[in-house]
């Protein structure tokens, strides 16, 4: 049996906190409003094809959202899931590329080739350029499309830009994370460069603006300069509250009593970003287009315990496969839903928003073949049986082997030193390293130095490679029942397997020096030229060319300074 150690506090502690008291099948910390089923009013026929607006916030973490019990607050976020149907068997990807890719593609990781960590900066790599998108199948049914925010599906060339795969308009950033402010992005001693752009052009103009504000305001922008006459998709992929934690200076001050800074500045990005989405959904009710709108939230991963974020009460973070880094927050509010304020236990992935958007815009998914998600709209609106019934977190080959795993372990047909992740029905099963395995509580329980690594900790799995969870009778992952249940663990194993058939090779190419922003005037952008293949690893470029570039270099670093000083100065970043 497995034996618990408590580091800071005991058990008993967090008993007192109310911590541990939380039940899991409650919908909420916050009472949805009663409704009696033969009196819930029908919502507004389907006259033409609904407004999507997407909203996809990065690293907010499982806990940190208010009718999750957090003590950060977002009475936006709260109103609107209470309003709507909140989804709590609702399950993402444990970091950034993988869980984007899966939205726009309805496919899981395996079957792209993105199954191993995220797209870096400087490698040749990108969404697969023969996948259909989201974005370009709404168009097809007649939508005008637009992304703002964060991308991270690679750039570099220029068929790989949001503009190229299906976005009509593009404001936000390519990498994986840029400073609020000057947008500056470093990925390595001295490989730094700006990352912010418009369409397919570098936006210098806009640096000193809050990013989480500058993007709700173009939001504001687009649907302004639009007619609610015609159905439009807006993918707004916010930045935050992923690192650096920045905030402008009035929301840190609310979470002043918070001990712990990372906390502090965190909660600060969230309730900011909460007041975003406000924004947004006041200018959706202002042009016109509340009323035939679909508004879907969701996280794209767990939350980065060591960065403010909290995931509890669930085992893991951000990066692993445990239930605190795959289960994400997700809501859907529209007046278009049948059954409003309810709490939705239906199984839900994040690849299966491909399908049900497309479908409720209308568009033909006859033509579209190899789909793992699912259209979920009648489970979602209807409250009707979803059907998924399993999903595969993921296989990565590359990741490192398990010290312990072997094919003798996954009963000769797996080898369970690979990373795998998969759920079956309530049944759960990881092999390999799933990664950080702790239950780590809030951030802000004491006040003490160091207070944020009080976690409780399970000492005697370290030398295992083969886990079985019951997700539905134990969420938090404390009970493996792996040497109970054999037979359930060579059930799913053989699942991983058939998968593991359908997998294709892993993209993940080596850095390429061209990629450094010096050779693009101090900006990161597209590098390869069209002619290059997908995987392309040219070599240095000419003499010439490259002093040429240096030298512009010189002038764009003297202007960095600039912008960063008058960033600075005309800022309340704390």
């Amino acid at each position: 049996m497995a034996v618990y150690a408590l580091t800071g506090f005991s058990l008993v502690s967090l008993l007192s906190f109310g911590y541990l008291s939380w039940d899991w099948m409650k919908p909420s910390l916050v009472a949805d409003v009663a409704t009696d089923p033969m009196e819930k009013s029908l919502p507004p026929t389907f006259t033409r094809p609904p407004h999507i607006i997407f909203i996809l916030t990065d690293d907010q973490g499982y806990h940190d959202i208010g009718y999750h019990g957090s003590d950060i607050q977002t009475p936006t976020l709260d109103r609107l899931a209470a309003e709507g149907v909140k989804l709590e068997n609702y399950y993402i990807q444990p970091i950034c590329t993988p869980s984007r890719s899966q939205l726009i593609t309805g496919r899981y990781q395996i079957h792209t080739g993105l199954q191993h960590s995220i797209i870096r900066p400087r490698q040749p790599n990108c969404l697969p350029l023969d996948q259909v998108t989201l974005p370009q199948k709404l168009q097809e049914a007649g939508y005008s499309t637009h992304m703002v925010g964060k991308w991270h599906l690679g750039f570099y060339k220029k068929e790989c830009l949001p503009t190229r795969r299906g976005f009509d308009t593009f404001l936000g950033s390519l990498t994986g994370n840029v400073d609020y402010y000057t947008y500056d992005n470093c990925d390595g001693p001295g490989v730094c460069g700006y990352d912010l752009h418009e369409g397919e052009d570098v936006a210098w103009d806009q640096s000193g603006k809050y990013s989480t504000f500058l993007y709700a305001q173009r939001v504001s922008k687009i649907l302004a300069s639009h007619s609610p006459k015609e159905p439009i998709f807006i993918y707004v992929a916010f930045q935050a509250v992923h690192t650096p934690l920045q905030s402008p200076k009035e929301y840190i001050y609310r979470y002043r009593s918070m001990g712990n800074v990372a906390r502090r500045k965190y909660a600060a990005m969230v309730t900011c970003m909460d007041e975003a989405v406000k924004n947004i959904t006041w200018a959706l009710k202002k042009y016109g287009y509340y009323d035939n709108s679909v508004i879907v939230f969701s996280t794209d991963n767990g939350g980065q315990t060591f960065s403010g974020g909290s995931n509890w009460p669930l085992r893991g973070r951000k990066g692993t496969y445990w239930e605190g880094g795959v289960r994400g927050i997700g809501f859907v509010h529209s007046p278009l839903i049948k059954r409003k304020r309810r709490t939705s236990w239906a199984l839900v992935h994040i690849t299966d928003w491909y399908p049900t958007l497309v479908s409720l815009a209308r568009g033909n998914m006859s033509n579209v073949q190899g789909l793992d998600g699912y259209n979920v709209w009648p489970a979602i609106s209807e409250g009707k049986e979803s059907p998924r019934t399993e999903i595969l977190h993921n296989i990565d080959p590359l990741y490192n082997h398990a010290k312990y795993g072997s094919l003798e372990d996954g009963f000769g047909i797996w080898n369970t030193a690979v990373q795998a992740s998969i759920r079956v029905g309530e049944w759960k099963l990881l092999t390999g390293d799933p990664g950080y395995s702790d239950w780590i509580p809030p951030q802000t329980l004491t006040n003490f130095p160091g207070s944020w690594w009080n976690l409780e900790r399970l000492t005697d799995g370290l030398r295992k490679s083969v886990w079985l969870f019951n997700i539905t009778a134990d969420p938090y992952e404390r009970y493996d029942l792996s040497e109970q249940r054999p037979d359930v663990v060579r059930t799913l194993l053989m699942r991983l397997v058939h998968y593991n058939r359908t997998a294709i090779p892993v993209r993940y190419p080596a850095e390429n020096p061209r990629a450094h922003p010096d050779f693009n005037g101090g900006a990161w952008g597209p590098w390869a030229s069209e002619d290059d293949g997908e995987e392309w690893e040219g070599g240095r470029e000419p003499l010439k060319s490259r002093n040429k570039k240096k030298k512009k270099c010189k002038i764009c670093k003297l202007r960095s300074f600039f912008r960063k000083l008058n960033t600075r100065l005309m800022s309340n970043r704390i």
